[in-house]
């Protein structure tokens, strides 16, 4: 259990290695307590913080990058990350639910950052829905149980209802039809199997809002829905991107411009992930994406046998030869029409 008193940060770590996944959060200090038990305080972990409580997000407060790598033995902050000491133990410690005047509820994931003697250096919050600065929001839930079942929809991989995924004999197939066992081209180990089919359905607000890539933005024939984190497979003719290699994957939400990449809020969404023996690269409305990759924290959301048949895999990794190209690395206002112009002929 952490220890939760706080101090300087003094210690060094060691970078993490593995997929980074890039958490849009507030620091504690940005949403504080202004009525209730706990008034003046910013909001903390599950064992400090008061349901009635009312928290204020001051203004003007921007979200900051929180890049996390996950493994089996936990979550850990990568050398990228805008908050928090590269190598620090990231805690998840429980989902807030507050309530807003309108009597809508906004889900919010607590995560604490420890130091190498399990004191607490920071608290981030990472709310699932947009908050509205200088509006009182009511503390009235604390989950400690679904943190890393919330996590994982975060940084899931995902299609939505109607992509056209290219089967191995060229046909292509709604995401929704496919079944598993069905043989899906890829682009490097050719007709796999499907192993698991997930499916999920949330509200398409903040963090699961999905990013829709419009016809034409990166050579695609049609739309291409998916969620934030999704990340496309690019091969450079000409390195426009400076990545210093041809192969680049890149977050579907980085290439966000407003114009032909746009974020889609409102209403539900269902999203579904792939499931292949391996990281694969398949083909979604005729653009090279991603299939499910699993690490730490998405392992455990997977039905047991799946787990145990991955567990088991040694070709379960990541795809070793693209480079991903993360935030600050592509202006989002050309970033799509580079990357388009770079793997044209």
């Amino acid at each position: 259990m952490m220890n939760t008193q706080t101090r300087g940060k003094t210690q060094n770590h060691v970078a993490p290695t593995g997929p980074v996944h890039t958490l849009p959060v507030y620091r504690a200090a940005d949403f504080c307590v202004t009525n209730g038990i706990n008034l003046g305080d910013p909001i903390g972990h599950a064992d400090e913080i008061e349901l009635a409580d009312a928290y204020c997000l001051k203004k003007p407060t921007k979200r900051a990058r929180l890049s996390i790598v996950a493994d089996e033995s936990g979550l850990n902050i990568a050398a990228n990350s805008q908050l928090g000491r590269t190598g620090a133990e990231l805690h998840l410690d429980c989902v807030a639910t507050f309530m807003g005047g309108s009597g809508a509820t906004v889900e919010a994931l607590i995560l604490i950052e420890t130091d190498t003697t399990g004191l607490i250096e920071d608290t981030y919050l990472l709310p699932f829905a947009p908050i509205v600065p200088e509006i009182e929001y009511v503390l009235v839930k604390i989950d400690r149980d679904s943190t890393r079942a919330r996590l994982a929809e975060v940084a899931c991989v995902a299609f939505t209802r109607g992509t056209r995924i290219t089967l191995a004999n060229g046909l292509q197939k709604p995401i929704e039809e496919l079944a598993v066992g069905d043989r899906v081209l890829t682009r490097d180990h050719g007709p796999q199997d499907v192993r698991w089919i997930g499916q999920q359905t949330v509200r398409a607000t903040g963090a699961f809002a999905p990013i829709v890539i419009k016809q034409g933005a990166l050579n695609n024939e049609h739309d291409l829905i998916v969620s934030p984190n999704h990340r496309i497979f690019i091969y450079q003719r000409r390195d426009h991107a400076r990545a210093g290699r041809a192969e680049v994957l890149v977050k579907a939400k980085l290439l966000v411009n407003g114009v032909n990449v746009i974020q889609s809020e409102g209403g539900f969404v269902d999203y579904f992930q792939l499931l292949f023996d391996s990281h694969e690269i398949i083909y979604a409305e005729g653009i090279a994406a991603e299939s499910m990759f699993v690490d730490g924290h998405v392992r455990s959301s997977l039905p047991t046998d799946i787990q145990a048949r991955i567990s088991t895999s040694h070709a379960f990794a990541e795809t070793p030869r693209a480079f991903e190209l993360h935030d600050g690395m592509l202006e989002p206002a050309v970033a799509a029409d580079l990357l388009r112009s770079a793997s044209a002929n």
